[in-house]
């Protein structure tokens, strides 16, 4: 199986012999999914994993490590009262049976609310404290005490990815990230139900560079062969090689791929899971947009010498796979079906040493189309090359971001010519952000631990994976296997809609024509730039330019995108909330850390 990657509209999907930087786009940058987000049901009552047993009192919660320890937490107390329950059983499930006063709920739950006691907005429902017979060895690397999970991190100092994280200075060591992962362990263990069992966190640092798919498999086996984990969370980010030999060995994967066709999870269900929006997806929500706003009006929002032409559109998208080709052709195809014919499609390569020269011929192609609005489908640090390029030949068009990874980032966005990134704008799946030290994952950090996450620049990448896991592991109940979490997963109904947490869902919930959903999330907001705000970006560093996000935020699944253009309007536009938006303020609880 070939690696491969990417998302937006002209994104990857497999490989040829990858270039030398390889299709960077393919980071995952889900940075505003908070680790509360899932809000997981465990799917119907009867369910085949259902575990019955009589309810006493619950073990406490800590954990410990194979190369890493996760240290002991002072866990608040669970227990049942008494009857028999049946596992896995949410706080809403026990009052509808009318059990809910027969179970010694503890102090890790919030009853008057039904949700765990911690200051998110998207805590999830309590769980019933289990006590009993788990089940034991329910598969591999599941034990009556433990469940083994690997946190796999790429090789320290990569080029690739320095690439990347040095153009906006961005440098927690792996060393910080495994110890924040650490401390999201511990979380989880300390308020979401583990069923009698804590975490052998294993830590992984990978042999090669993040497109090294020979290195990537061999890492997936000696996995599999040292520590046979049940579940592995994360992964090489530009190759597919090391999903594909996990799936092979029957291990459990969160985050482990670039995002893939949907043939590629469907032939490894039920082991391979993502948080991104696919690339079919995100075209799909970027075509509504741009048929509903965009096509068949005059260009508004460019530069003197386009304002008022009417729109012609050019596509820009980084060449990183056999499949880039085949997804922006078939993006210019709906856009011819749709009446408007890309004037100009241009594929450029990721690589330092020639992207200057590469710039040139981008932006000269461009301009000499007449494009009045070019599409980026692109990796995050070109934008600066090619918008610096159109300054230098004078031409300011207007620059549409089409959900492209990480170019929707304020940090990313401040190094772009600002000259001509004044007339940027586009869809997103990020959400709009808010104050880190008020709400998400650094905030719950904080709070749990009594201290920053030592990984401070990138917790916002590190927290959606752990946090998908632990939530479907509480709604599987006590037999862990596989299937189990996938059903898990189908079922559950889909997190909180909101205007701070993009929606995530699995399975066929209508929204992509029938086919089944292993990626997550599936709305967008629209946003655009402003180079005169000032706040902090996505790593809290105050500066100049943000993005603001239309309707304070407001977000669209397929079908709902408005008709109405909103772009560049101050009145309703938000770039930060500095307190949650009105009813998504999160509770307010004691810190365990005191």
């Amino acid at each position: 199986m070939q690696p491969g990657s990417a998302s937006g509209a002209g994104a990857s999907g497999g490989n040829r012999q990858l270039k030398r930087w390889g299709p960077i786009a393919g980071i995952v940058a889900v940075a505003a999914i908070g680790i509360g987000v899932f809000v997981a049901t465990g799917g119907d009552d009867d369910s085949s994993s259902g575990t019955t047993v009589a309810s006493t009192d619950a073990p406490g919660t800590t954990g410990a490590g194979t190369d890493t320890t996760v240290g002991d937490t002072s866990a608040p107390t669970t227990g049942g009262g008494g009857g028999e329950i049946t596992y896995p059983l949410t706080y809403s499930q026990a009052v509808e049976q009318g059990v809910a006063d027969q179970i010694d709920w503890g102090d890790r739950c919030d009853t008057a609310a039904g949700r765990v006691a911690v200051p998110d907005y998207f805590a999830p429902e309590c769980y019933a404290p289990f006590s009993g017979d788990n089940g034991g060895s329910t598969a591999d690397g599941v034990t009556a005490d433990e469940i083994t999970v690997v946190y796999y991190e790429g090789l320290e100092g990569d080029p690739i990815i320095s690439y990347i994280t040095d153009a906006i200075a961005a440098d927690d060591t792996n060393a910080q990230q495994f110890e924040t992962m650490r401390g999201l362990v511990q979380y989880y263990e300390t308020y979401y139900e583990m069923y009698g069992r804590k975490i052998n966190l294993v830590t992984y640092e990978g042999t090669g560079l993040a497109n090294d798919d020979v290195a990537a498999r061999a890492d997936a086996a000696a996995i599999a062969e040292q520590y046979h984990p049940f579940a592995v969370l994360g992964g090489p980010a530009l190759t597919n090689a090391f999903a594909d030999e996990l799936a092979s060995r029957e291990i459990l994967c969160v985050g482990c791929t670039p995002g893939q066709p949907a043939e590629f999870y469907e032939d490894r269900d039920p082991y391979v899971w993502g948080l991104d929006g696919s690339a079919i997806q995100k075209q799909t929500l970027v075509l509504e947009f741009l048929q509903k706003q965009m096509i068949g009006k005059p260009a508004s929002h460019g530069g003197e010498a386009v304002q008022g032409q009417e729109r012609r559109f050019g596509l820009v998208y980084l060449d990183s796979s056999d499949t880039s080709s085949q997804l922006a052709q078939r993006f210019a195809d709906q856009m011819e079906a749709m009446g408007t014919p890309l004037a100009e499609i241009v594929a450029y390569e990721l690589d330092p040493a020639t992207i200057q020269a590469q710039a040139s011929q981008v932006i000269g192609k461009m301009k000499a189309a007449g494009v009045t609005t070019i599409i980026l489908s692109t990796d995050p640090v070109a934008p600066r090359d090619f918008t610096r390029e159109a300054t230098a030949q004078e031409y300011f068009p207007e620059w549409f971001v089409a959900a492209s990874t990480l170019v929707d980032v304020t940090a990313f966005a401040r190094t772009y010519d600002q000259a001509q990134w004044q007339h940027a704008f586009g869809v997103t799946q990020l959400a709009v952000r808010g104050d880190p030290n008020a709400t998400g994952a650094y905030s719950v950090y904080q709070w749990f631990t009594g201290s920053p996450p030592p990984a401070d620049d990138t917790i916002g990448v590190i927290a959606p994976n752990p946090a998908l896991f632990f939530a479907m592991v509480q709604a599987v109940g006590p037999d862990l296997t596989a299937a189990n979490f996938r059903d898990a997963l189908f079922a559950w109904p889909g997190s909180t809609r909101a205007v701070s947490q993009p929606y995530l869902s699995y399975g066929d919930k209508g929204y992509w024509g029938g086919v089944p959903d292993y990626q997550g999330v599936d709305d967008a907001t629209i946003f655009w730039w402003d180079p005169n705000a000032t706040g902090p970006d996505e790593i809290r560093k105050e500066g100049q330019g943000m993005y603001q996000y239309v309707d304070g935020g407001a977000r669209y699944l397929p079908g709902e995108c408005p008709t109405e253009d909103h772009l560049f309007d101050p009145n309703g536009a938000v770039a930060i909330y500095l307190t949650p938006p009105p009813g998504e303020e999160p509770p307010s609880y004691p810190s365990p850390a005191g």
